[in-house]
């Protein structure tokens, strides 16, 4: 069974959506999403630098916007309807939402874009930033951060748990980490995920009823809890939730074993989840797909399994 996994933020990079736009089809397709989300994304998907593409409001958009034209690709090729399921991290579950049908593509561009908005004007409000903690015991590591008045924000498995709250706990916890673990500071604008998010998530909550959902057309795994749900408007009310809750993407891979995964492949920009995944799962062969010349190797994988 193959598994489509869907990257969050802080894995876009300048220039990553150029080898996507050399088709026709695929330009006309980013201009309508583009449309949807307010963005030029073609321009900050080619041109923009580094520090504008962080930008949280431009990054999550751009990267929904790559994983719709990965997915769009990977479905003419027969190999979207033929995987086993489907499950996005953090901004990535609203790619996932696409790619199995709950939201329409207008729809998630558009539920992007202002969670985007919202996210970026909570993290503006108190100087906040996330850390990853990489090894160390995960009760010690957690542990350690609530000490701090930190929060837990992502479990990303494979001996990655991301901590976030404000920037002098942080700094503190780099200075003082748990025992066998190291601190890396991650390029982010706010603490994702945590209490600081529930404006964001207020927000959305009363936005939510504006995007319709349907039932998804693939097994569809939530970062809540790593379930599957099969109802879409439970699906994008825990989208809203998950703004200001914990990433459980090592329930997600757990999940993944249980149901018999032998493959997983990313969409653009691919990397991120692959690396938790080698880590997480593994032996379990892993496929990223950056650019349109990876499709073919996404075939032969859904072939073999």
């Amino acid at each position: 069974m193959i598994v489509i996994v869907c990257p969050g933020q802080g894995s876009q990079k300048p220039g990553f959506l150029s080898p996507w736009l050399e088709s026709a089809d695929a330009r006309a397709k980013l201009a309508e999403l583009s449309d949807a989300a307010g963005l030029d994304l073609a321009k900050h998907g080619t041109e923009s630098d580094a520090e504008t593409i962080k930008d949280t409001a431009v990054a999550q958009p751009l990267i929904v916007a790559a994983g719709v034209l990965a997915l769009d690709a990977l479905e003419q090729a027969e190999v979207v309807s033929r995987s086993g399921g489907i499950a996005g991290h953090s901004v990535g579950e609203i790619t996932a939402a696409a790619g199995a049908g709950v939201l329409s593509h207008h729809d998630a561009m558009a539920f992007v874009s202002e969670r985007a908005t919202a996210m970026a004007e909570a993290a503006a409000a108190v100087p906040t930033g996330m850390s990853a903690v990489l090894g160390g015991d995960p009760l010690d590591v957690v542990s350690a951060a609530e000490r701090l008045g930190l929060q837990a924000a992502n479990y990303n498995g494979g001996g990655q748990i991301v901590v976030a709250g404000e920037l002098p706990a942080l700094a503190r916890l780099a200075d003082e980490p748990p025992a066998k673990a190291r601190v890396m500071p991650l390029k982010v604008a706010g603490a994702f995920h945590t209490r600081y998010m529930r404006p964001a998530q207020e927000f959305l909550a009363a936005r939510a009823d504006a995007f319709e959902a349907a039932d998804p057309k693939l097994r569809l795994w939530t970062n809540n809890d790593g379930s599957v749900v099969d109802n879409g408007e439970r699906f994008r009310d825990l989208l809203v939730a998950q703004v200001a809750s914990p990433v459980r993407w090592d329930l997600c891979m757990e999940a993944f074993v249980a149901a018999g995964v032998t493959g997983v492949i990313e969409v653009a920009p691919a990397g991120a989840l692959i690396g938790l995944a080698r880590r997480g799962l593994k032996g379990v062969p892993t496929l990223a797909v950056n650019t349109p010349d990876d499709i073919e190797s996404a075939v032969e994988m859904i072939n073999a399994a």
